[in-house]
């Protein structure tokens, strides 16, 4: 294992990934390190990773980016949360929000107070308890002081990468223009050592940031680190992206529309919307889905749509020797829930919380594999209960996702959550009780029971308690302004 100190570190490839990294890194660590960053003109990135959550804001604050002059650059809008629709069955949409629903007590999340206010006629849908919710129905928006909304972005990929790139120079990271050619490693420690570009100039380093997409030139076709496939759980293996002019605009949510083999999202911005269709091939062919996809966009076509072929999993480490994989090289969940970018930053703060400035040990490598992993395989179960709990069966994708075997740690949540109402929040998992609760509900998972500490409540005690707080949230939106009149006067874009 390498001992000597940490001086020089190298990202292989840009893109949302080798950016987000760079100014990090550069930012937070740059006096102790030299840092330089390898990407090809000729070598396009995927590019389509334009929706985020609300984890985005702890990064930003960290690196001191003013949010007004991002969103500006970027043709950024507000992101209160998703609107699933035709998942449950035709015909039927819920929204996944930010936030919080209602208030919890010590022993019984909101939901269970409600649960008791349906069977007694006293509650109202579940997501009128919750201010996120009520906002993206309204297309309303804004910064609050007192109560503020939980929110995340839209922006475009590539002006983010080239915002960051700004940063990350400025705080002296260095790119280097050119495609690798070869990977050199040790002989005897089997560590990266240089990256040999295509014009003979070799690139050095300690530590080694792979970046390169699906392609994993350093982390898998160098390092051989193995793959755990998930495509039994998540059958979906193509995309087609394309982005439209807006005819409209911009909502406050993305929208997520299941299809006879797939999903359709729509990403709106300040003057585009990002369109792009997920599909299992097994069910639809590609020209199937251009011709899908294409019939149910609005506004003049800006770019030629663009296949994307994947395959759902993760590598079986994110760092092997001294290569750590970020974004795609690490593996791909698809990006239902918008978690790309997410788990992209979590692995930047992880790695600077434990950098290795002094060397490489092998206890940070196994601590940082064991948090990557367990977070990324929650996210997975996540993605993995939109597809199985559903009463779709118009066509073979829904009839396999309905029928497929799953994995256990997912079947307990389910059995859990119809059985008792409960949700327990797995120790720094990113999707928390109320976002279990908002999609096991959407999805049509009615509990059972709720727990009995609501029955302290009396009937007209439960009736005021509801009610307060749904009056409390219709006062809270009614006095925003709407979602576009806010970004018009806080950070209309400067780009186009």
């Amino acid at each position: 294992m390498q001992s000597q100190a940490i001086k020089r570190v190298v990202i292989a490839g840009g893109g949302t990934a080798g950016w987000m990294a760079a100014a990090a890194i550069s930012k937070l660590m740059g006096k102790h390190l030299q840092l330089c960053l390898i990407e090809s003109d000729e070598i396009a990135t995927v590019g389509v990773g334009e929706a985020t959550i609300p984890p985005l804001l702890t990064l930003h604050k960290l690196l001191g980016i003013n949010e007004a002059e991002f969103m500006a650059a970027t043709q950024a809008t507000f992101k209160l949360g998703i609107q699933f629709e035709n998942w449950r069955e035709q015909g039927h949409d819920y929204i996944h929000s930010f936030g919080t629903t209602g208030q919890d007590c010590w022993a019984a999340g909101f939901q269970h107070f409600w649960l008791k206010g349906q069977q007694l006629g006293l509650a109202t849908d579940y997501g009128d308890y919750c201010p996120e919710l009520l906002a993206t129905k309204a297309g309303k928006f804004a910064h609050l002081p007192n109560q503020p909304l939980n929110y995340a972005f839209h922006f475009d990929a590539g002006l983010y990468a080239k915002f960051l790139r700004a940063m990350a120079e400025q705080h002296g990271a260095t790119r280097i223009e050119g495609k690798i050619a070869s990977v050199e490693t040790c002989e005897l420690s089997g560590d990266i050592t240089a990256l040999q570009m295509a014009n003979g100039e070799r690139i050095a380093g300690d530590i080694f940031i792979d970046c390169t997409g699906f392609r994993a030139l350093l982390i898998e076709q160098t390092l051989h680190t193995g793959f755990d496939d998930w495509s039994h759980w998540l059958p979906c293996d193509s995309a087609i992206a394309v982005q439209s002019r807006a005819t409209r605009e911009p909502v406050p949510y993305t929208r997520s529309i299941a299809h006879g083999a797939g999903w359709q999202w729509q990403i709106p911005l300040q003057h585009r919307v990002g369109n792009g269709l997920v599909y299992c091939s097994k069910y639809c062919s590609d020209e199937q889905a251009k011709a899908l996809l294409l019939a149910n966009i609005s506004g003049d076509l800006l770019t030629e749509p663009r296949l994307i072929k994947f395959r759902t999993g993760m590598r079986r480490k994110h760092w092997n020797k001294n290569c750590i994989a970020l974004g795609l090289a690490s593996g791909f969940i698809e990006p239902l829930e918008s978690t790309s970018i997410h788990l992209i930053q979590r692995s930047i703060v992880r790695l600077l919380q434990m950098f290795p400035l002094k060397g490489i040990s092998q206890a940070d490598i196994d601590e940082f594999n064991q948090q990557t992993e367990h977070e990324v395989l929650n996210i997975r179960d996540f993605i993995i209960l939109h597809y199985q709990v559903t009463a779709r069966r118009d066509s073979a994708f829904w009839r396999h996702c309905q029928s497929m075997p799953i994995p256990e740690s997912l079947a307990h949540r389910i059995r859990l959550f119809k059985q008792t109402g409960r949700v327990f929040k797995v120790p720094n998992e990113l999707f928390g009780e109320n976002s279990w609760t908002q999609v096991m509900l959407g999805q049509g998972i009615m509990p059972e029971q709720h727990h009995p500490i609501v029955e302290l409540m009396s009937e007209q005690e439960l009736s005021h308690f509801l009610s307060q707080i749904k009056q409390q949230n219709q006062r809270l939106v009614a006095q925003l302004p709407s979602h576009q009149a806010f970004l018009q006067s806080y950070c209309p874009a400067t780009t186009k």
